[in-house]
């Protein structure tokens, strides 16, 4: 399954932040939903506020979950944090989406085949539009979006455990 003709058609944005780590891609995806500092569940809380003002409601703000490697849903229709997995093959690729009454975000992570210990991931957003107000809301975010998947994605570089 190609991530980018499936998932990517018609999508009204898209991003790739690229990393490169000698995980796998459970760790990988361990250490990315596992990123959530202090000051991401503060933007969590302005973004609920934010919200109510285009008529969207927000729910709740998600906590921090540490995952570990092999908790991580590869099977499609299961729930990661506050994404379904549509698509996982293992160590290929990973995707997952939210949909909501403004927008469907989609988050692929692909890893790229690679001779050495280190891979390269591909951290994908792609971002359907459902109404007007899911270009006012994504404008309104995307520079933090941007700040949170760039570091969300350096986090599960190095997330590695050694033994």
């Amino acid at each position: 399954m190609s991530v980018r003709t499936s998932f990517a058609q018609d999508a009204d944005h898209v991003d790739v932040k690229t990393v490169e780590s000698q995980a796998t891609l459970r760790q990988f995806l361990a250490g990315l939903m596992s990123y959530q500092p202090a000051w991401v569940s503060a933007l969590y809380r302005v973004r609920a506020v934010f919200v109510r003002l285009l008529g969207m409601r927000q729910q709740g703000i998600p906590q921090q979950r540490l995952s570990r490697p092999e908790d991580i849903p590869m099977t499609p229709g299961s729930a990661a944090s506050f994404f379904t997995v549509r698509h996982a093959e293992e160590e290929h690729v990973w995707v997952v989406s939210a949909v909501d009454t403004h927008l469907e975000a989609t988050l692929a992570v692909v890893v790229e085949p690679s001779e050495g210990p280190r891979r390269r991931f591909h951290v994908v957003t792609l971002v359907h539009y459902r109404n007007w107000a899911g270009p006012v809301y994504f404008n309104v975010i995307r520079p933090f979006h941007h700040l949170v998947v760039a570091r969300m994605a350096r986090h599960a570089a190095r997330s590695v455990r050694r033994p």
